[in-house]
């Protein structure tokens, strides 16, 4: 490798790796694409404009897929990134390092919290994806330095998950994945099952690039061109903006739709 450019993404975040690897951007990128059509529908949906059937069997499947896809490549990327950071870093400086990422990001996700407890305050976010993200990383000082044994670890939690959200507890629990009864939340992305899709990512993050180096020595040539790449490389501003982008152009074409949160809108 002889770029070491340190400008990479765990998620949505840069991330301090020595080198980007195209075919990672381009796979969030992808994500990015299917995550903004999933909200598309799902704010048209939400508003009456169109019956979209988002809590359909394939239509939750594909929101599933969306977060699976990001969530596994939080984990490679991560894999990646603590490979790198291992070698020039000391221990107490790796760990707070990635204390200090984990904790921006769940502050990000605490602050999405406080703008849909405003607007939606019986479906507000309390433990979306980003809080999730910002866990894991906060916590990947634990387990980064495995790799098979990820793969292993990241199953189990995924196994045991019907078991979790089967029972029933007081909201601060809600973060595992235990809630009360009539529990509501517009993004939901508990720990299990969710930190078995990222531990799953570390593990083939570890298999396929070893000491934060790519196993193979070839890319495509036409990788570092695609679009996909620079919609992964920018994942985390376009997660921030993309759906006031949406809700306002949705505004602008259909303000009766917004009648039931703006009321005079109704007058």
């Amino acid at each position: 490798m002889t770029n070491h450019n340190e400008e990479g993404c765990i998620f949505m975040t840069a991330s301090h790796v020595p080198e980007r690897y195209p075919e990672i951007d381009i796979a969030r990128g992808i994500a990015v694409v299917m995550m903004v059509i999933f909200h598309i529908a799902f704010d048209l949906s939400f508003l009456g404009i169109a019956g979209i059937p988002v809590s359909s069997l394939p239509w939750r499947a594909f929101a599933m897929a969306t977060a699976a896809l990001f969530l596994l490549l939080v984990g490679i990327s991560l894999s990646i990134s603590a490979g790198y950071a291992k070698t020039r870093l000391s221990r107490s400086d790796f760990i707070l390092k990635y204390l200090k990422r984990g904790a921006g990001i769940f502050a990000i996700g605490i602050g999405i919290s406080i703008v849909t407890w405003i607007l939606l305050p019986g479906a507000f976010i309390v433990f979306g994806i980003l809080h999730l993200i910002g866990l894991s990383i906060a916590l990947s000082p634990l387990y980064t330095g495995y790799s098979w044994q990820n793969l292993l670890a990241g199953l189990a939690i995924i196994l045991v998950s019907p078991v979790v959200a089967a029972m029933r507890g007081d909201g601060w629990l809600v973060w595992l994945g235990i809630h009360p009864p009539a529990f509501y939340s517009i993004d939901y992305t508990p720990v299990f099952p969710w930190l078995g899709v990222v531990l799953i990512g570390v593990g083939l993050g570890a298999i396929l690039y070893p000491r934060a180096a790519r196993r193979w020595d070839h890319e495509v040539p036409t990788l570092p061109r695609s679009p996909l790449r620079f919609l992964g490389r920018h994942s985390l501003a376009i997660y921030l903006v993309h759906q006031p982008i949406i809700l306002g152009i949705l505004f602008i074409t259909f303000p009766d739709a917004f009648s039931a949160f703006v009321p005079h809108l109704s007058g």
